[in-house]
């Protein structure tokens, strides 16, 4: 049911009706900071805005969805189609395919994955050392973040490896803009440049998005927050909704410098404080504003509910990480036992590295307890999945490179690497894509007419794909041309064929099916119902689908969610909670997190205490932090220090529950000892 006005209290409705000027909206944990965004747009809807001059930008898809079906059960179907409710990066796509001629692209411009990407750096820097390739792609996404380019890194470069990096990156922009193709840092950092040099296309956007809603401003980067200020410009009609305490992902570029900038880039900035929280108990909210209160602050707030102070969190005290792992699955065992109609998937056990996890599905695995571990491999990170995304990307942008090589050997067809290095050479040598070169009079120059023939065969087929692919929409005329696709390639028998066991060429065969049901899926026009009225969106053809495939980050699950208890780093925990949430190895060294030769400087410490705080407010109902009195460091044991954030805590405040078993393991250890004692007294009687 879709929350109404009535529902809201005094300071989210304070936040929904300033609609003049910029607002800033400091959402603490819990505080419905995503009922705020969807009532907005709503109150904006009624001001006289059309649907379609509203953006609201979000972090993850899957946000993005959710606010998007929230919008739809409040201002109805056909107004929420209208709404430009996406991530940054899929509105930088938007943005790029109408305006991409601008920046030097092509309308079918490629978006590289992070494999091609790997790819092009190892030619680009003359390697084939994957580590160091990696270390490039790092350092050259954090410095496209802060919006350096090539020519302002190497300016810039602090040591030798910058020095090289920044070289590497010249040559790698050079093969982006040869390939037409770009990555994920420049769906924001292209849009951002064609604002700031297009007059022109600057105004066609700020009078195309005239109210532009942020929310988890606090995970902004520089260059994102530049590109909101060139989508307001002087008009400023904006929502920003963030929380200075949530901010924990500094190391991927995120800076909280961003929220400090707000109110010296825009005087007139409304803050708004949603200090009341939805989902914690007291006992668990008094500790988290103990912890955060610790750190410097930028806006005032504190968390209270009105759900009373629940059960004190429990100071679990464990001998080593198999010992904890047991606790926590006694504890598992406890609730369900004590509490009555209590699900596995009402559990989380947090983290702060993924190396932790392994001992606890060894103890859910032997107590027989379903889990997940949450942020593993993504749907379009499998291999397959891959594959086939190669081929449609090459559908797209023939001059995709990356794309080309994967497609024209996945499945084999007797195009070997000698065949294809002498192409890349003579396409190198003549300035145009392999895909080009293959057509190419002079190629015989370069390769026999046996390779030249299985080359124009591929080439053939795939000129071929694309036409029924751009003339082919619905979804039953989708999904029959992919399964042909499918058969002519002969993609079934390749994963048979490449597969160690059948049963696993099995699971992948069933991914490329859930896959091509995507495709239709989206292919399909959708019936959508308001007023009694049922209207159908307009279709897709398969080209047009494949055109958006390189920004989708994952596919979701069919089916309804499964009971099981969730195994998940606190960084990927953020934006979700649980009833019963367990805080694992809470010690110095694991968090805050710090490596032998790392200087522990005052901003890292902090961001480290904001992610214990996010932690802490995951849950609902009951908290238990566990630390170690040893732990293991590489293959040695280590006493282990209990983290500085559990004394910030100051539980005395809340109360601590001691864990049962570990009262009686305490009683059983003082009768032994008091046993003992009195033998020992009797023994020296003469």
């Amino acid at each position: 049911m879709a929350d109404a006005p009535s529902t809201l209290n005094p300071a989210q409705l304070e936040a929904v009706h300033h609609l003049h000027g910029p607002c800033l909206v400091v959402a603490g944990a819990g505080s419905g900071k995503t009922r705020v965004i969807t009532q907005k747009i709503a109150r904006l809807l009624q001001a006289g805005y059309q649907a379609r001059q509203i953006a609201a930008i979000t972090f993850t898809n899957k946000a993005s969805q959710e606010m998007r079906e929230r919008a739809k059960s409040l201002v109805g179907p056909r107004a929420a189609k209208d709404l430009a409710i996406s991530t940054f990066h899929s509105l930088g796509v938007r943005m790029l395919r109408e305006e991409g001629s601008r920046v030097g692209l092509k309308e079918q411009f490629s978006i590289l994955d992070s494999d091609d990407v790997l790819s092009v750096l190892r030619d680009a820097g003359g390697t084939t050392d994957a580590n160091q390739a990696r270390s490039w792609q790092w350092t050259i996404s954090l410095w496209k973040n802060q919006g350096l380019t090539a020519e302002m890194a190497l300016k810039a470069a602090k040591d030798e490896n910058e020095r090289v990096a920044a070289v590497v990156m010249g040559r790698y922009q050079e093969r982006l803009a040869a390939y037409q193709a770009v990555d994920f840092d420049d769906l924001i950092g292209l849009p951002l440049k064609l604002l700031t040099e297009d007059a022109e296309a600057r105004g066609k956007w700020q009078d195309k998005l005239r109210y532009v809603l942020v929310d988890e401003y606090q995970d902004t980067n520089a260059v994102q927050y530049d590109l909101l200020r060139a989508l307001v410009g002087e008009r400023a009609m904006f929502t920003a909704v963030g929380d200075d305490d949530q901010s924990i992902y500094g190391w991927r570029g995120a800076t909280i410098e961003n929220l400090k900038r707000l109110p010296l880039d825009f005087p007139s900035l409304k803050v708004i404080a949603l200090e009341q929280n939805y989902r914690s108990t007291g006992a668990i909210l008094r500790a988290a504003n103990n912890v955060i209160a610790t750190n410097p602050k930028l806006f005032e707030k504190k968390l209270w509910s009105e759900f009373g102070d629940g059960e004190p969190i429990a100071l679990v005290e464990s001998d080593g990480e198999e010992h904890e792992a047991e606790r926590a699955v006694a504890r598992i065992q406890s609730i369900r036992a004590n509490q009555g109609a209590v699900k596995f998937a009402d559990f989380a056990i947090l983290y702060r590295a993924n190396h932790q996890a392994r001992v606890f599905e060894q103890a859910l695995r032997r107590a027989q307890i379903p889990y997940k571990v949450s942020g593993g491999q993504s749907f379009f990170d499998k291999s397959e999945i891959k594959d086939l995304c190669a081929w449609l990307r090459l559908l797209v942008n023939q001059d995709d490179d990356p794309a080309f090589l994967r497609a024209v050997t996945t499945p084999k067809r007797g195009i070997g690497h000698q065949t294809l290095g002498a192409l890349s050479q003579f396409a190198g040598r003549w300035k145009i894509s392999m895909y080009e070169a293959l057509f190419s009079e002079s190629l015989s120059t370069v390769l026999s007419q046996r390779a030249i023939g299985s080359l124009h065969e591929f080439g053939r087929y795939l000129n071929d794909l694309e036409y029924r692919a751009k003339h082919c929409s619905g979804a039953e005329n989708a999904k029959t041309l992919m399964m042909e696709w499918l058969k002519d390639i002969g993609y079934e028998q390749h994963l048979l064929d490449n597969d160690d066991n059948e049963k696993a060429a099995a699971a992948r065969w069933n991914n490329v099916m859930d896959f091509v049901d995507w495709v239709a899926k989206r292919c399909g026009g959708q019936l959508s119902q308001e007023g009694g009225t049922t209207f159908e969106e307009p279709q897709q053809t398969v080209l047009e689908v494949a055109q958006t495939i390189s920004v989708i980050l994952s596919l979701a699950e069919r089916g309804e969610e499964q009971d099981q208890v969730v195994l998940t780093t606190l960084h990927a925990s953020k934006g979700l909670e649980w009833p019963h949430v367990f805080l694992a190895g809470i010690n110095e060294g694991l968090l805050p997190f710090k490596a032998d030769d790392e200087e522990m400087t005052a901003q890292r410490l902090e961001e480290e205490r904001r992610l214990m705080y996010v932690g802490i407010t995951r849950a609902r109902t009951t908290l238990a932090v566990s630390t170690l009195r040893r732990r293991k460091k590489s293959r040695e044991m280590v006493m282990g220090i209990p983290s500085r954030f559990i004394a910030e805590m100051k539980l005395h405040e809340s109360g601590i529950k001691e864990d049962p078993r570990e009262k009686l393991k305490r009683m059983r250890e003082m009768f032994a000892a008091k046993g003992a004692a009195s033998a020992a007294a009797q023994k020296a009687q003469p």
